[in-house]
């Protein structure tokens, strides 16, 4: 049976995109970027987006247009006869299933606060209250398995539909109003009192700032959230390359989805430094700066009830397009593998998906007194397997697969990811992708590990 396929190519860019953009745009670029100086933390990461985070993706890609397989029947169709190149295909899956365990309990917060909003919930509350409500949010198992249960049925809904009926479809109307949000929620935040400091703060480079955090550390963060941002090394986005056409090289393809995931890093930058300056709050707040700093925003605003709800909506449909992007993932390798079909391949998935993030979504309540790796709660211990190993062996796996003689080898994947017009992948780049690539990715690796 031939393989379904997107319907169009501006569908196949919003959907990888999809999958790309997701919470660590929003929730992890903005306070990073304050945290380290701002604007030179910027510079320095788009600089790094174009040397690691594009060749990378274009591997992924590659793989999967190539073979027109998932991840481990993708590995099997290339590979050298003899080798096991396959093995790293399951582990790839399991990174996926690990990955969804923590994410859909943090997309289902998304869609709690945007509730919250819409409903007026923060309209009796002050500013002193607002940590509150994310601890309550936290504490309560029924918040958290609820919207982390809807989280999960809205994923697998989507999947069920197929590629072009379902993902195709609903992922670009998500994205188109999640670009659409982001610029609204990003005029109103550049008209906020005090906003031009907060403009020059994110924008303009000021190597003062970045001497004062650290130059080094400020280069490491910058190389760190370049290469993450994309959700490369467990075959997220070699799915994707299954289902594209050859009419355009996966430079240009690559490149797209790139600018695509930086202009919603960037624009949530936008909104989120303008508001900090204009209310005097730390442009660092951390990871807590979208469920207590924003809100606390947001109910000083006027009109603060609608800026909170179109914001949480936003993010909403950031999280869930990576949401639907992983599940497609799982779904296919278990049609591919298996040989389900896609409905008892999506209701299996349904079941493992909700019960394997069961732990996490009680993590911070009835199972707040586990720890694991190194006394982080569940969530970190689940997101330092995917992100500080999973994701930086996988890709650099992936890396040695394409370029090196034991693998499929740099003149196969250079053959496919030149195929079709635009931008190529000139011949010279080899021992760059060869020698400084897999370096960078080490560095990044042991950093992770430190």
């Amino acid at each position: 049976m031939k393989r379904e396929g997107f319907g169009t190519r501006l569908g196949f860019i919003l959907v990888s995109a999809g999958c790309a953009i997701g919470i660590g745009n929003v929730w992890k670029f903005p306070y990073i970027t304050g945290a380290n100086g701002g604007g030179v933390f910027v510079l320095f990461y788009l600089i790094f987006l174009i040397l690691m985070g594009a060749p990378i993706l274009t591997m992924e890609l590659a793989v999967g247009r190539s073979s027109r397989q998932s991840v481990v029947k993708a590995y099997q169709s290339l590979e050298p006869s003899g080798s096991r190149w396959h093995i790293h295909g399951w582990i790839c899956l399991f990174g996926c299933y690990l990955l969804m365990m923590y994410y859909t309990t943090v997309s289902g917060w998304m869609i709690n606060y945007f509730t919250k909003f819409l409903t007026g919930a923060f309209e009796s509350v002050d500013s002193n209250s607002v940590p509150g409500v994310f601890s309550d949010t936290l504490a309560s198992p029924v918040q958290s398995c609820v919207f982390m249960g809807i989280t999960v049925i809205l994923g697998i809904a989507v999947c069920a539909m197929g590629i072009q009926k379902g993902i195709e479809r609903i992922t670009t109307i998500m994205m188109v109003c999640l670009l659409g949000l982001i610029v609204i929620l990003a005029i109103n935040s550049t008209t906020l009192p005090n906003a031009a400091e907060g403009l020059s703060f994110y924008l303009l480079p000021d190597f003062s700032r970045a001497l004062e955090a650290g130059i080094f550390d400020v280069i490491m963060a910058a190389m760190n959230q370049s290469f993450f941002t994309l959700s490369l090394g467990v075959a997220a986005m070699e799915i994707f390359g299954s289902y594209m056409s050859d009419d355009n090289t996966l430079a240009s393809e690559s490149l797209r989805i790139c600018l695509l995931d930086t202009f919603v890093a960037l624009m949530s930058g936008l909104i989120i430094f303008p508001a900090c300056f204009s209310y005097n709050v730390k442009t660092s707040a951390g990871p807590s700066l979208i469920f207590v700093t924003l809100p606390q925003i947001f109910i000083h605003m006027n009109g603060g009830r609608i800026w909170g709800a179109l914001f949480f909506l936003f993010m909403t449909f950031a999280s869930l397009s990576t949401v639907i992007a992983v599940f497609e993932n799982l779904i296919a390798a278990c049609c591919d593998n298996f040989g389900w079909s896609r409905s008892k391949s999506s209701f299996v998935n349904l079941i493992i998906l909700f019960v394997g993030s069961l732990p996490c979504a009680l993590g911070y309540n009835l199972l707040s007194g586990i720890t694991l790796i190194g006394g982080r709660d569940i969530l970190d211990s689940e997101d330092f397997i995917v992100s500080n190993l999973l994701l930086p062996i996988g890709s650099l796996v992936f890396l040695l697969f394409c370029t090196t003689k034991w693998g499929w080898g740099f003149d196969d994947y250079l053959s496919e990811a030149n195929k079709g017009t635009g931008l190529s992948i000139p011949s010279w780049l080899k021992n760059y992708f060869r020698f400084i690539l897999p370096f960078l990715i080490i560095i990044i690796l042991i950093q992770g590990l430190m």
